[in-house]
């Protein structure tokens, strides 16, 4: 049985990023709708598939899933357009919603997303997410390795992140710590630019619910011809470090004495990397679809990151502590 899958947007990201594993597949056939329809047809012409005329349209064919990839600055306002024909599935690029955009993420973007994930439960429809950083090599043989050795309690996450990466550090961070607690955070007063956008340090100290503590800073600060990200999570037994894109991942086995490091194969770009996991976030979706098992990556995950960056304004702003669960409820 072949997967009907609508794309709604079909700007860079969906023709970069999705459509050219999507076009692969023998058992997906693809639809699209995009508010400047040339865009739609573009697409239809050099990937397959027809662009339909509205929203409408699009979904009165039942599609199996509809991949929400427009600008997160609409992603809001087309998710609920959606949301009313009551879709099986809606995946969703991430952020889940950023109305100002990715750089910008508002107390009131926290608001919007847990509204979209009420109506999409109310109306029984399966909720997932990109975050393409969990299937990079590296987070992936790290998750191994934490299966396979007896590391313990988690007891603190260290992190230095390029905003090109904030909101996929951050899901990391709930991915190998779990849910976060409490948040106290501070801004710089310097300016950077980072594209159009004007940005501030900010550094977060942070508890996770287990009661591990962490801190995260956020920059425009580092080259692109550095590593973009490092994330450090020391646990009672060892520790291990993950770095960019590409980057080596260091792990410390207090067991043994061991000092390890698992690097790529030399001459692999972080842009073949970046480009592989969405193949395999992908893939990891359509397989759920095809075997009708729970998204690798739910949409709950969309909202926990939102959640944190608006305790992270909130910190900032009034100058104190933010409990997530008291002041930003996912339910």
């Amino acid at each position: 049985m072949n997967i009907k899958v609508a794309i709604v947007g079909t700007g860079n990201v969906a023709r970069n990023n999705y459509l050219p594993f999507l076009a692969q597949q023998e058992d997906v056939e693809l639809s699209y709708y995009n508010r400047t329809r040339e865009k739609a047809e573009a697409c239809a012409a050099a990937f397959g598939g027809w662009a339909a005329d509205s929203i409408d349209q699009l979904m009165g064919e039942q599609p199996d899933t509809v991949l929400l990839l427009t600008s997160e600055m609409v992603r809001y306002e087309m998710a609920r357009e959606v949301l009313r024909h009551q879709p099986k599935r809606i995946f969703f690029e991430k952020p889940l919603v950023a109305q100002q955009d990715q750089a910008h993420v508002t107390e009131d973007d926290f608001e919007k997303g847990r509204e979209i994930l009420r109506q999409a439960r109310a109306g029984g429809t399966e909720t997932a997410m990109v975050f393409n950083y969990r299937f990079f090599d590296q987070t992936l043989k790290a998750r191994k390795l934490l299966s396979e050795r007896q590391f313990g309690k988690l007891i603190q996450v260290t992190g230095f992140v390029h905003y090109a990466c904030w909101s996929h550090s951050i899901d990391l961070i709930h991915l190998f710590a779990g849910p976060v607690a409490e948040i106290t955070a501070l801004s710089g007063s310097a300016e950077y630019r980072w594209g159009n956008n004007v940005a501030h340090d900010v550094t977060a100290a942070f508890m996770t619910a287990d009661g591990a503590t962490g801190t995260i800073l956020g920059t425009t600060g580092p080259s692109f011809a550095f590593p973009l990200f490092e994330l450090l999570f020391s646990f009672e037994g060892g520790r291990f470090t993950v770095r960019s894109l590409d980057g080596d991942m260091e792990v410390l086995d207090y067991s043994g004495n061991h000092h390890e490091v698992f690097s790529l194969t030399r001459g692999t770009s972080q842009w073949d990397q970046y480009r592989r996991s969405f193949e395999k976030s992908l893939d990891a979706y359509l397989q759920s679809i095809r075997n009708r098992t729970a998204p690798p990556v739910p949409g709950m995950a969309g909202l926990q990151e939102l959640q944190f960056e608006a305790a992270l304004k909130r910190s900032i702003r009034l100058r104190r502590p933010v409990n997530l669960s008291d002041e930003f409820p996912l339910d």
